[in-house]
């Protein structure tokens, strides 16, 4: 009896590669004749008893002149470009103020998994498609379209794609400076007389500074009136001596009623708009 669970598995093993090796022999093809009536094997029946899986290969070979090398150093540059591509949609776009508010507003609502994360990022992406499509649309009009028509290089597409962004980044800080002036002056860099003297590597961190800056100013902002809720419903409870109810259990009721009667979602994408320049 303890035999027929190893005997059932061997049967059902069995049965399952006589499908593969009929599917082989198929692919295999059948023996063409040769002029003396003997069966030959052709092209598919050298393969035979192999699965017909496309074979690739790449060869890797010695550059013949420096255009080559020119070539493959740009190849690599974009592969980091697209390898980094996310890094750079979060570091130099909106996006990080959007998702940053947005998980404020979720914890002061006392929500832990409500929306879920894939819906407050994908939410925060098309937030900074709408946002950022004029920007987009200067980059494609001025990089990418006069880049695949053959009429700029290689490096006039990167610069005409940096200095929208870089535009845009520098609109967003306005003239708060500090975060500017703290990397030039580690860096060793003396003060810019104008924006093109800020590097690009300067620029990026600094700029990821304000925006985080923005974002927890908003949140402070957000959490007053659930906070207000909170304190009245904690002191509620007090003084009636149910000191053993968590507060939340009873204020996370109220905070969301009162969050959809004011249509939050839509006054929070709104002012997140309007915040931006």
């Amino acid at each position: 009896m303890r035999r027929a669970p190893a005997a059932i598995l061997l049967a059902v093993l069995f049965a399952s590669l006589l499908p593969l090796g009929a599917f082989a022999q198929a692919a295999g093809g059948t023996p063409t004749a040769s002029a003396g009536g003997t069966p030959t094997a052709g092209p598919a029946a050298a393969n035979a008893g192999n699965l017909p899986v496309p074979f690739l290969d790449f060869n890797v070979r010695t550059a013949r002149n420096n255009k080559e090398v020119v070539l493959s150093v740009q190849l690599l540059l974009l592969l980091t470009v697209l390898a980094i591509a996310p890094s750079i949609l979060i570091l130099t776009t909106c996006f990080l103020r959007i998702a940053i508010v947005f998980d404020f507003i979720r914890r002061a609502l006392s929500l832990n998994t409500s929306p879920p994360n894939q819906v407050m990022m994908g939410l925060a992406l098309f937030l900074t498609l709408f946002i950022m499509w004029p920007t987009f649309t200067t980059i494609y009009q001025n990089s990418l379209k006069p880049f695949g028509d053959g009429k700029i290089g290689v490096e006039e597409m990167f610069t005409g794609a940096e200095k929208p962004l870089r535009t845009f980044m520098f609109n967003q800080m306005g003239n708060d400076s500090d975060s500017i002036r703290l990397f030039m002056s580690m860096r060793g860099l003396q003060k810019p007389n104008t924006r093109a003297d800020v590097p690009t590597y300067v620029l990026i961190p600094a700029f990821v500074i304000h925006e985080m800056t923005v974002a927890f100013k908003i949140g402070i902002l957000l959490f007053i009136p659930f906070i207000i809720i909170d304190m009245v419903v904690a002191s509620t409870l007090m003084s009636m001596g149910m000191i053993m109810l968590p507060p939340v259990m009873i204020s996370t009721p109220f905070k969301l009623i009162l969050f959809v009667l004011v249509n939050g979602w839509g006054m929070l994408a709104e002012q997140i708009v309007r915040s931006f320049k």
